[in-house]
Parts: C-alpha cells; sequence; structure tokens
C-alpha cells in the first residue's frame, strides 16, 4: 500500500542540515542568520588538518518535534576517504545515524557508504531506489566508446559486508517516524528538464536510454515555515522535484530548497535561465544550491535571490 505523505508526514519543530561534504570548502566563510561555518581555529588554534572538498554530497540531517531528535545522513560523497575524514574533523559521531537514504546511484553519493557502514554500531535501513543498483550505465560518445560509470553499490556486497538492511522504494516513503518524507522516483512534467543526455544503462541484457529513474529527493514540514526540499542531483529536475513535493505533501509553500540542482556544464547552463524564472514563481526563502548545480548556476542564483542565496561549503550548518 502506498504511503499517505500528505496525511501522515509530521510537522517538525526544526530543521538541522550539515554539510559532511561538497564540491567547495572554505574556511573563511562569515556565519549569517540560520547559517554556522565551521570555526578558522579550534581551542584557540588553527588546526593542523582540514575538510576536504570533492566532487560529491553528504549531508547529515536532524530534525526535532517536541522532545523527539532523529538523524539521518542523505548521500555519502565520492571517495572512500572524504566523508570518513570530514565527519572526524568536525566531530559528528556516525553512531548517531538513524538511516541512510541514496538520492541515487551514482558513484558521487554512495562511494564511502562501506566505510560508513563498518563505523555504525547497529543495524540501520538503506533507503534507495531499486534501479540505484543497475549496471553498467555508461555516455554513448560519438566515436562509439563508452564512458562506465563505477560500480560502487552492489546488493550482493551491501548483504554479506555491512549490516544495512536494503530498503528498495519507488513510491514515496516516510523514515524518522514519519518526520522525513523519500519522494521515491519523481513525475517528469516541466518541458526544459530532460535528465541526463546521451546516458545509457543496460537493464536485462538490452541497452536503453537511462532516465536516471532512481533519482529522488527529501521532503520535511517545518512548522509555521512549509517544505525544506533536500536535493541529491536533481536528475530528475530541481523543478519537477520541487512540484512533485506540493503534490504528494498537498503543501504549496515552499520554504528552502537545497542540494544539487545538475545546472553545470555546456549540456545543462542553457537552462539556467528558465530554472531562475521557475524559481521566481515558487519564491523560496532560503536557496543552497550545492554539488553539481554549477559556478554559472550559482553566480546567477546568488546574483537574482541575493536575499535568500546561501552559499555553501563543507563544514557548513544550515538551520530551518
Amino acid at each position: 500500500m502506498a504511503t499517505d505523505v500528505a496525511n501522515e508526514l509530521k510537522e517538525v519543530d526544526s530543521v538541522e542540515v550539515t554539510t559532511i561534504m561538497d564540491n567547495y570548502t572554505d574556511v573563511l566563510l562569515r556565519n549569517a542568520p540560520g547559517v554556522t561555518r565551521p570555526p578558522l581555529a579550534i581551542k584557540g588554534n588553527i588546526p593542523d588538518d582540514a575538510l576536504l572538498a570533492e566532487h560529491g554530497l553528504s549531508l547529515m540531517i536532524t530534525v526535532k518535534r517536541d522532545k523527539e531528535s532523529h538523524c539521518i545522513l542523505f548521500d555519502c560523497g565520492y571517495t572512500k576517504i572524504g566523508v570518513p575524514h570530514n565527519m572526524e574533523i568536525l566531530g559528528v559521531d556516525p553512531r548517531q545515524i538513524e538511516a541512510i537514504v541514496l538520492s541515487h546511484g551514482h558513484m558521487d553519493h554512495s562511494g564511502a557508504l562501506y566505510p560508513i557502514a563498518k563505523s555504525l554500531d547497529k543495524s540501520i535501513p538503506l533507503i534507495l531506489h531499486p534501479d540505484a543498483f543497475i549496471s553498467p550505465r555508461f555516455f554513448g560518445l560519438d566515436d562509439g566508446r563508452k564512458l562506465i560509470f563505477p560500480q560502487t553499490l552492489i546488493r550482493e556486497d551491501i548483504e554479506k559486508n555491512t549490516d544495512l538492511k536494503i530498503v528498495e522504494e519507488k513510491s514515496p516513503s516516510l523514515l524518522t517516524d514519519n518526520m522525513i518524507a523519500v519522494t521515491g522516483e519523481v513525475e517528469r512534467v516541466t518541458e526544459f528538464e530532460k535528465g541526463l543526455p546521451n546516458a545509457s544503462m543496460e537493464r536485462n541484457g538490452k541497452i536503453e536510454p537511462d532516465m536516471i529513474l532512481d533519482d529522488q529527493s527529501l521532503v520535511i514540514k517545518v512548522k509555521d515555515k512549509g517544505l525544506v526540499i533536500i536535493s541529491g542531483c536533481g536528475h530528475a529536475g530541481i523543478i519537477n522535484t520541487v512540484f512533485y513535493a506540493r503534490k504528494i505533501t498537498g503543501i504549496d509553500n515552499i520554504h528552502a530548497v537545497l542540494g544539487g540542482f545538475h545546472l553545470s556544464g555546456p549540456i545543462f547552463e542553457p537552462i539556467i535561465e528558465k530554472t531562475i524564472i521557475e524559481f521566481k514563481k515558487i519564491n523560496p526563502a532560503v536557496i543552497v544550491p550545492m554539488h553539481c548545480t554549477g559556478w554559472e548556476a550559482i553566480k546567477r542564483f546568488s546574483e537574482e535571490f541575493p536575499s535568500s542565496f546561501v552559499l555553501n561549503s563543507v563544514g557548513t550548518r544550515i538551520n530551518f
């Protein structure tokens, strides 16, 4: 039976999002209302180790309602070392994680899954779309060559070598006592968001276009504010994702949109302005583009939304 997110998603008092991994790090950024940067000095000294950035994403998300608090990890970065290293530097104890949600199966969101799993002291769910396990996935080049995505998710390896409980779900679902919604497969309705062109995959021995149906996001309903939407890469389209979050929750007011918007590079830069136009209609109070959003799009968001834009960096903590 499908989850009735509109009626079952609980309102939370607050959300805290800590960036464990992103593409950018800057130890000199200032704090701002609701935004806390990692300190330059620790115990009065500049440390001899530093936070790492990579082409990947990992977010620690904590929700609170009354006296109840829950913590999940959304995505696991690219390399095996980056996320565990940054957790140690930030003083984040992975044992507090109650669930891991993967936005999709690409390597820059699942790379540190195994070392994170081995650092846990209990069995927790791993929530992902069934297509996250599909391999091979690749880009087809004009000369016939294939650029194959590294396979970082192998079901049998996870079952054998970790205590994670695999939960495969295509439809919207709820976790942490119904305080966080996972969108599952996102409906594609905009005319300009086309997924990942030239991406292909092999399913049941046949080559077909890879629509990246495993792309999913998180949705949280915050008291007196509205929805906070957290995207991994936004391969389904960040505007599609916002529209779908509204549909499954029945809530129109969008307080914040953060995460990867996948607007980087020559294929996606032509749709930056259309995305900006739609964001103006949505009018979030907070916009935090990360990861694959890309410099050109991030610059445009900073120009068009000066009061709501937040420049993200590794170690940043945002409170709603």
